[in-house]
């Protein structure tokens, strides 16, 4: 299976550009000189955000080498040349990370290079020419099964869009990915983009959906005729703009300096005391609003203004994402409508609030279960009735292109997480994230989907236990079923009516899930767990008292599945706290205050047991007297 890619000999700025969104691991630029694919003297690299950059270089003075690799950032120096062992430990003594590269033919001998090891970080297999690479021809990969380093390398040399399954079924030690290069060029340094998208939706497609919105044959749109316009309009809108640079970089400055991205990994030293792994804690509750939910929310009322929408219309459960609505609603000038369960409504009545004063409209929800599956299904009516609204789902749920849009904005999330985990050049081990509708934990495993040996945990809300009728744990209760426009798993009893879910959180009280985690579910990519409120509350609890960070009880059941895993020692373990706790806080103060009743209530129970014991003891004494 292919674990990293690598794009090199980029040239062109707009090419660049184009690559970069394709969000390879490596991108490579040539500082060789008489390379067709030297990038110039007065080349500077782009930012990148969870993109390695690699400069590639050929015999070059040591200081020259230093100075370039100074001036554009680079993560990684490539050598092509003849660099000598000694050269490679003179680079690795500055800190900077080596690729060495060696041309195979069929004399060449593996023992040659284990003077190399103690100095780079992974080797790079090419064809042997006298161009030191870039000649669009192969070498015999048989060779490479002779390979006994421990070392990780690359595949390189004449790699074209038909070698995808011969490579992708390579099982050799160390084999860290392939570098492409000539064979997927206009001219040299000008990438074609088209057969790299080609390329890449091999390896993509098998977690993420295709244009049509599938996921395997997980959600597409399962829509009433009515609802046929406004969806089709949706998506081709969506499918046009989400190409457009200028539009990313809108979203990208809100994000920065509206919301506050990126938002920090922290290292929870007491809690990784306690469960014997390295635990971390991806920070969304610092983001404005205090949840994930202002990322989705950002993207869509940004496309909302493009489509030449005014209105926006939502539904919310837990608040966050109704707070999130009208916040960007407020900044933007658009006309904000939330529907919101009288359940819902009662036990988040801070987020009322604090809708209120951002100057939403709430629509109290009245019908079935009075949660968040029936504010959607009120939403959804009234959309029908209201098309020149623009409809903002909160979670990656519901008709194509709503799980691939939410998801998308989400990613954020794992690409920030990639950008701060360069320097351990280590992945996680586990993911962890609890599961609604999942776009808190779409977005985490977004750009961790591709490696397999990064273990995904999804944590459903069992509420009152998986056997009883109160319950929101769909993976294990549900079936395979339609839930508002998108095939998914869903609770529902054998006439197909939706069950209706419980979870003492707000924003995990839905019956069904995405349809991307639909997919991974039935793929076994990744793990689902569930976790009844009281471990939840407890869970939340625990961080608060070991690291003074209250979270909300959705991402308290994340924390609670840590009880439920054995970890290795040097485990690296990524909780996404996907919001913060304010708004729990009056169950968070009822479960403290039943616990210490019930405390009171043991140990008077205890001090009655031990005065009968005392009076019954002073009884036999006085009769034995």
């Amino acid at each position: 299976m292919l674990k990293k890619l690598k794009i090199c000999g980029l040239k062109y700025n707009n090419n660049i550009s184009d690559i970069i969104d394709l969000y390879p691991d490596f991108i490579g630029f040539i500082f060789y000189d008489k390379s067709p694919r030297f990038v110039g003297s007065n080349f500077l690299a782009p930012n990148t955000i969870g993109i390695s950059k690699v400069g590639v270089f050929v015999n070059e003075k040591e200081d020259n080498l230093l100075k370039i690799s100074l001036k554009n950032n680079l993560d990684f120096v490539q050598l092509h040349g003849t660099e000598s062992p000694d050269y490679c430990s003179n680079i690795s003594k500055y800190g900077i990370k080596i690729i060495k590269s060696f041309g195979i033919d069929n004399d060449f001998s593996f023992e040659e290079i284990s003077k190399y090891r103690n100095y780079v970080n992974y080797f790079l297999f090419d064809f042997k020419s006298t161009l030191y690479g870039g000649s669009g021809k192969k070498f015999s990969w048989e060779k490479i099964y002779d390979y006994n380093l421990k070392v990780p390398f690359f595949l390189s040399g004449g790699i074209n869009s038909n070698d995808f399954d011969q490579i992708n079924n390579l099982k050799i030690p160390f084999f860290l990915g392939i570098d492409l290069n000539s064979c997927f060029e206009i001219k040299p340094g000008l990438k074609n983009i088209f057969l790299l998208k080609k390329f890449l939706s091999r390896i993509k497609e098998k977690y993420l959906s295709d244009n049509n919105g599938l996921y395997g044959f997980f959600g597409g749109a399962y829509i009433p005729e009515m609802l046929y316009n406004n969806i089709n309009n949706l998506k081709n809108e969506y499918n046009k703009i989400i190409k457009n640079k200028f539009f990313k970089k809108k979203i990208k400055l809100l994000l920065h300096n509206y919301v506050g991205r990126p938002s920090p990994l922290f290292f929870c030293k007491n809690l990784s005391k306690l469960y014997g792994a390295k635990i971390y804690l991806k920070r969304e509750d610092l983001n404005h609003t205090g949840s994930h939910k202002i990322n989705n929310t950002i993207g869509q009322a940004l496309l909302a203004k493009e489509m030449g929408k005014k209105n926006i219309i939502s539904e919310t459960g837990a608040g966050q994402h109704g707070v999130a609505t009208a916040t960007i609603c407020s900044l933007l000038g658009l006309k904000c409508t939330i529907f919101m369960g009288k359940v819902d409504r009662k036990r988040q009545i801070q987020n009322v609030y604090r809708m209120k004063m951002l100057g939403a409209n709430i629509i109290t929800v009245n019908s079935g279960s009075k949660t968040l599956k029936d504010s959607v299904n009120e939403a959804i009516r009234y959309w029908i009735n209201n098309p020149e609204c623009y409809y903002m789902i909160g979670s990656a749920v519901g008709p194509d292109p709503y799980p691939r849009m939410v998801s998308y904005f989400q990613s954020i999330i794992s690409e920030e997480i990639k950008e701060q985990l360069k320097e351990s050049d280590k992945l996680p081990n586990y993911i962890i994230a609890c599961l609604g509708g999942g776009s808190n934990a779409a977005g985490i495993f977004y750009h961790f989907l591709d490696y397999e040996s990064v273990n995904l945990i999804g944590v459903e809300a069992s509420g009152l236990g998986v056997n009883t009728n109160k319950t929101a744990a769909t993976i294990k209760k549900g079936s395979l079923g339609v839930l508002h426009g998108s095939l998914t798993i869903l609770m529902q009893d054998k006439y197909g009516q939706i069950l209706e879910p419980y979870s003492i959180s707000a924003g995990l009280d839905y019956p069904g899930i995405g349809p991307m985690h639909a997919n991974l579910f039935y793929k076994k990519r990744a793990t689902f767990i569930s976790i009844p409120d009281l471990e939840a509350i407890e869970a939340g609890i625990e961080l608060a008292s070991l690291e003074g960070i209250i979270p909300a009880l959705e991402s308290a059941h994340a924390l609670a599945c840590l009880k439920k895993i054995s970890f290795k020692k040097n485990d690296l373990v990524i909780i996404n706290l996907s919001g913060r706790g304010d708004k729990d806080m009056d169950t968070y103060i009822k479960h403290i205050k039943n616990q210490k009743k019930n405390q009171n209530q043991k140990k008077n129970q205890k001090k009655n047991q031990n005065q009968n014991q005392k009076k019954k003891k002073n009884k036999n004494q006085n009769q034995k007297k």
